[in-house]
């Protein structure tokens, strides 16, 4: 018995679907770190200004069901007095509400957006 192309076919299979279960645990993995790390940072409360804003937006394909799903991150930059930046994933609703050129006072935790307010 050798491994034909019949026979090697679960071999293929069985590394698919490690490698992806592989990916899929490191995800995991990095998601809980920052969420940890996220949860021992200050609150901090500073000045900024609203520099830049941007979307992401993710579609999948269910080939199977001929469904498509999209979905839109969003992202703002802000800078803060110093003139670091730094880019924090908010809500639509706050996407929506936020102008570049907007200057007040960020709160944040780690790369947790917790608000602005306008000044």
């Amino acid at each position: 018995m050798g491994f034909g192309y019949f026979g090697g076919v679960p071999i293929m299979f069985t590394l698919v679907f490690l490698l992806a279960f592989g990916v899929i645990i490191v995800q995991i993995v990095r998601g809980a770190r920052e969420w940890n790390k996220n949860n021992h940072s200050p609150r901090l409360t500073v000045p900024a200004r609203v520099v830049a804003k941007r979307t992401q937006t993710h579609r999948h394909h269910h080939s199977d069901t001929m469904h498509h799903h999209a979905y839109t991150s969003y992202f703002v930059t802000f800078q803060v007095e110093s003139g670091d930046r730094m880019e924090l994933s908010v809500s639509g609703t706050e996407y929506g509400m936020l102008i570049e050129g907007d200057n007040g006072r960020l709160s944040f935790q780690g790369t947790r957006y917790l608000g602005f307010e306008r000044q």
